[in-house]
C-alpha cells in the first residue's frame, strides 16, 4: 500500500466513516464511545444508540479523530483530541488518569484512544503513519502533551484489546512512559 491520504474527521466525512465502521460499528458495536460514556450508560444503549452519539460528536466537532485512506476507500481510524473530550479516559479507574502536571481540563493536554483498521488493511503497519499525522495534527491545534494508554502486549496479535495501539509504535515515535496504572498498559506522553 503506498503511503495513506489521512484527513480529519470532519462532518463531510460521516459517509466514509460509517462505511469503515460497518453496519455493526467496528469493535462490537463499540463506535468508538467507549471513552465518550460512562460504561454502565454505554452497554444500555444500543448500537445504534452508541453510533448516534459518535455521529453527534462529530457533526458538532472539532474533529474527533483523523480517517486514513487508501485511494479513496476509507481504511482506518485513530480517535485524538483533547482529554476533555473524552471524558472517561480521564476516570481514576482507568489506565489513564490524569497527572498532577496535565490534568483532564487543560485543552493543551491531548489522548489519543483508540485505532480502528478495516480488516483488509490490518497488520500493514498503517498505525505509523496514522500516528505520525494525530502527532501532528495535535501540535497544530495548540497541543503541549500527547498521551496514550497502548498495550505492551497481547496475547494475540490482532486482539480487539489492541484497538490501544501497541507500545512500541508509541516509542518508536518518541513517547515515553510517565505513569503504570495497570501492568502493560503503560500510560505514555509526548511533549510537543
Amino acid at each position: 500500500m503506498t503511503t495513506p491520504d489521512i484527513r480529519p474527521l470532519t462532518p463531510d466525512l460521516i459517509a466514509d466513516f460509517l462505511t469503515l465502521f460497518g453496519p455493526d460499528g467496528a469493535c462490537y458495536g463499540c463506535w468508538c464511545t467507549a471513552y465518550l460514556l460512562r460504561p454502565k450508560e454505554r452497554h444500555s444503549m444500543t448500537g445504534d444508540e452508541r453510533r448516534d452519539v459518535m455521529l453527534g460528536r462529530i457533526r458538532r466537532g472539532p474533529p474527533p479523530g483523523l480517517l486514513a485512506y487508501d485511494g479513496d476507500a476509507p481504511v482506518g481510524w485513530m480517535q485524538v483530541g483533547p482529554r476533555a473530550d473524552v471524558p472517561e479516559w480521564n476516570n481514576p479507574g482507568r489506565v489513564s488518569p490524569p497527572l498532577a502536571d496535565a490534568p483532564a481540563d487543560d485543552s493543551g493536554v491531548w489522548a489519543i484512544t483508540c485505532f480502528f483498521f478495516r480488516r483488509s488493511h490490518r497488520g500493514k503497519g498503517l498505525t505509523h503513519p496514522l500516528l505520525a499525522a494525530g502527532i501532528a495534527f495535535a501540535r497544530s491545534h495548540g497541543a503541549r502533551l500527547l498521551e496514550a494508554a497502548p498495550m505492551i502486549r497481547s496475547k494475540q496479535p490482532r486482539s480487539i484489546p489492541l484497538c490501544v495501539g501497541p507500545a512500541a509504535t508509541f516509542v518508536k515515535a518518541g513517547f515515553q512512559t510517565v505513569a503504570t496504572v495497570k501492568e502493560g498498559r503503560p500510560l505514555m506522553r509526548l511533549v510537543l
